[in-house]
């Protein structure tokens, strides 16, 4: 008999918003391909119509929420939990510690759920008071339900198992990759420094941007990223990239070949966020051979080892390992060299869906067996 995964909160199969839905993309179709009924709940309005970006193994399974920057994950978990309380699936896969609040259901259904914490989304400055608080909230609710937690860095399981007193399985992202391409649009191979990141604060937009405006009479700057909602930050790049010839903003970018040959081309990579474990969009960025900026933090020099300029969240201090590093080829050939290695030797797809598939098959019954799959994905 085939047994069933669900995995519940995120924007859905097969979307390209963010961390959660890289890990999708490439897990789903792993774990059909391993005998695994596999069953995504998303967001209608966050999925790909594109045939070439689905697996028709894959189920995707849209429920109702609201679309709003406080609300949408809680009320998109509610309906995605309550789904998948009355199908019941034999294990499922939660992401999100918002997604606590709805565990004790699952639990009464005696449905074995790992959970991937992500960051410390409490300590997010994107959120408000309430926000913080409900997080907080769901953070412990997490802790006290979870079958199993999943930390995606060594140092966040530390952070964790200080903050609930319980330990979990370590399973990163990985990346994809170089893809030998040119840079896109003119850009000079190694003349540009890049920012990818979602515009919010722990992601360090304001310096970065302070820092852009004190160096884009003579460097070009390339950011990719917004939002998702308008605001302040998206306004200030606009304004940036109207005013300034050296400045390009490609927004949110979903074609990955055109978003890894910037990271493969670029002369700097700054990476500024500070809230959180392994990101995927730096693991990503190191499978292409980025020369990285990083901002120091434990997380961002457990991933990056010594592949990498540390910087503070200052502009001035950005401003100057940007330009070292756009000036240093020596320097930029060896980061690149660490970091393609690092990923190929830590973070690759293969060995991240491996993992999960592990921890997902040790909470089916000790009878219970995964078929393989009768075809293989066309």
């Amino acid at each position: 008999m085939t047994r069933t995964v669900a995995i519940i909160g995120t924007r859905g199969y097969p979307s390209f918003y963010g961390g959660f839905e890289t890990l999708v993309r490439h897990l789903a179709p792993y774990l059909a391909d391993h005998g695994w009924n596999v069953v995504v709940y998303g967001r209608h309005t966050a999925l790909s119509s594109n045939p070439a970006d689905m697996d028709p193994r894959v189920q995707s399974v849209v429920t109702p929420g609201i679309d709003s920057k406080s609300a949408s994950t809680l009320t998109y978990g509610a309906t995605s939990s309550l789904h998948a309380v009355i199908t019941k699936p034999d294990v499922a896969l939660v992401m999100n510690v918002a997604n606590g609040f709805w565990l004790p259901f699952l639990r009464l259904r005696k449905i074995p759920t790992l959970v991937n914490v992500d960051g410390i989304e409490w300590e997010r400055e994107k959120w408000g008071l309430v926000a913080k608080t409900i997080f907080a909230i769901g953070g412990r609710a997490t802790a006290q339900h979870a079958t199993t937690l999943i930390y995606d860095s060594r140092e966040l399981g530390a952070r964790w198992e200080d903050l609930s007193g319980r330990t979990g399985v370590f399973i990163p992202y990985g990346g994809d990759p170089r893809t030998g391409d040119d840079p896109p649009d003119g850009l000079g191979r190694r003349k540009y420094v890049l920012m990818v990141a979602r515009f919010v604060p722990e992601n360090t937009i304001t310096a970065f941007l302070d820092a852009a405006e004190k160096l884009c009479d003579r460097v070009k700057v390339v950011i990719v990223g917004s939002s998702g909602y308008g605001g302040e930050f998206d306004e200030r790049v606009a304004l940036l990239a109207a005013e300034n010839p050296n400045v390009r903003w490609y927004g949110h970018l979903s074609d990955d070949d055109t978003l890894f040959s910037l990271w493969e081309n670029a002369g700097a990579y700054f990476h500024g966020h500070s809230v959180g474990g392994t990101n995927p969009a730096l693991v990503q960025a190191m499978a292409c051979g980025a020369p990285v900026v990083a901002r120091d933090t434990v997380y961002n020099r457990e991933v990056l080892g010594e592949g990498a300029l540390f910087v503070d969240p200052t502009a001035n201090s950005i401003a100057a390992g940007i330009e070292t590093l756009l000036n240093d080829t020596e320097l930029q050939q060896k980061f690149s060299t660490i970091s393609t290695q690092r990923a190929h030797d830590h973070y690759t797809w293969e060995r991240v869906c491996a993992d999960y598939d592990s921890a997902l098959r040790s909470h089916l019954p000790s009878d219970a067996v995964v078929s393989e799959p009768k075809t293989a994905r066309e």
